[in-house]
């Protein structure tokens, strides 16, 4: 065991929080704050816009009994979380999040029962001052590669040590242990100390299917920052401009607003929007392009935005080819929206519900509907040509409070271009709604 020292530093925070000091999500309205978080810009018009901030303190304290209540359904002392955005989810504990994504620099000891430990990346204890969830913290003995070479094996057992001392302080004789990702290194020294693992993500993916009304407070107000963000963009277009140079105006007005990253680089124009899934380049974008893009953007408070849309370029009107493409993407994620509601299985949505013509199929998008949150979550709702012999098949019903995506790509194979759409909803008590109003094209639907 490391013998640095495992407190929590003193937060810099005035723990009594003032009203008159506080932001409207309840973190402190500081220069010099701890915790990151949506800035001025975006308070300013989340209240214009009538958006009520989450409470910071109750959505963590939701999410974290969240988590717990499926470790006790599943018999589990406590789980161990490497992934950042399931360490986000649980505890709202930040750190590195894309570099943490593939160095595994932090770990969070979450017991059923019992007080949390942070492990993190050496000398950032002080990052968690402002968590009361967590009650210790710990510099995490990294074992993988760049950080400990080939002496990643007595990393790994060093930190199983750890590991194996907090489970026996909150489970007594329960060994059993929800990991989510790690490297081979550590789970082979958390078994050779008779630890019985189990899969962790399985538990953070259940926790996080249902959001709370804060939770949902978060996404308006990660909606609101996207969509303006989406208005510089398109503001943005002029001719000689790239792919790139579109892209980064979305990436920039994402930040000052709060957000934290984006997930992916899907923007194309022309010919590269057919098939889907080019990353945004240096083509200059031309008159008469479909402009084509998913934002799959991580706003302010972690929630991610995932809607898609598809514009023409300049003030050449759209091809019929180009209105017919975009009215079958359209119709379909319509369609499709409208049987969303409590109860319907995920079985449901696959086989019901608006389907492709034959010409479009083989290059569909790979989901129908995907749940989201902190990023794209379960369920992923396939299309059934793509569920080979039932080999993968989401199970479950939908419950009010759950969150997703309906998509659509419509693209014919060896054709010019492509249309993708994508909205985001609710399911709530009667049926399902929108999240933010970011426009169709409506000279794309005459």
């Amino acid at each position: 065991m490391s013998e640095v020292s495992h407190s929590v530093p003193n937060p810099k925070i005035d723990p009594s929080r003032r009203a008159s000091s506080v932001r409207p999500d309840g973190s402190p309205a500081a220069n010099d704050r701890i915790e990151i978080g949506p800035t001025t810009l975006a308070f300013s018009e989340w209240k214009e816009a009538g958006l009520q901030a989450p409470n910071l303190q109750a959505m963590r304290e939701y999410r974290l009994a969240r988590v717990r209540s499926e470790l006790k359904a599943r018999d589990l002392a406590a789980c161990l979380l490497t992934d950042p955005l399931n360490i986000r989810y649980a505890l709202d504990s930040s750190n590195m999040q894309v570099w943490i994504l593939h160095n595994m620099g932090r770990a969070a000891f979450i017991p059923a029962e019992g007080d949390i430990v942070m492990f993190d990346f050496p000398k950032c204890e002080f990052l968690s001052a402002h968590l009361p969830l967590i009650k210790e913290v710990r510099p995490m003995p990294g074992f993988f590669f760049f950080v400990s070479g080939e002496h990643y094996d007595a990393k790994a057992r060093m930190f199983a040590a750890e590991v194996d001392e907090l489970l026996r302080r909150c489970g007594g004789e329960n060994r059993r242990l929800a990991v989510d990702k790690m490297e081979i290194c550590g789970v082979k020294a958390l078994e050779s100390l008779g630890i019985d693992i189990h899969h962790g993500q399985t538990v953070l993916e259940m926790a996080r299917l249902v959001k709370d009304e804060n939770e949902i407070k978060a996404m308006r107000c990660g909606m609101e920052a996207c969509e303006h963000s989406i208005k510089a963009m398109r503001a943005a277009m002029h001719p000689g401009v790239s792919e790139n140079d579109l892209w980064a105006v979305l990436q920039a007005e994402n930040i000052r607003r709060g957000g934290e990253w984006i997930e992916t680089r899907t923007m194309s124009s022309g010919p590269r929007t057919n098939p889907w899934f080019h990353e945004c380049g240096p083509r200059i974008v031309e008159e008469g392009d479909i402009l084509a893009f998913d934002t799959d953007m991580i706003g302010p408070y972690g929630y991610c935005i995932d809607i898609s849309r598809s514009w023409i370029f300049g003030e050449r009107k759209p091809t019929p080819e180009q209105r017919n493409l975009y009215r079958i993407a359209y119709d379909h994620i319509h369609e499709n929206m409208g049987l969303l509601k409590p109860g319907v299985s995920f079985r449901d949505l696959t086989y019901k519900g608006n389907h492709l013509p034959e010409a479009y199929r083989k290059q569909q998008y790979a989901a129908k509907y995907h749940g989201i949150g902190l990023c794209d979550e379960y369920p992923a709702v396939l299309y059934p040509e793509d569920i080979p012999d039932d080999a993968y098949f989401a199970d479950g019903v939908l419950e009010e409070g759950m969150t997703l995506t309906a998509e659509a790509y419509v693209g014919a194979e060896g054709g010019r271009e492509g249309v993708k759409l994508e909205q985001q909803v609710l399911i709530t008590k009667d049926g399902f709604e929108l999240f933010g109003k970011c426009p169709f094209e409506k000279e794309l639907l005459v």
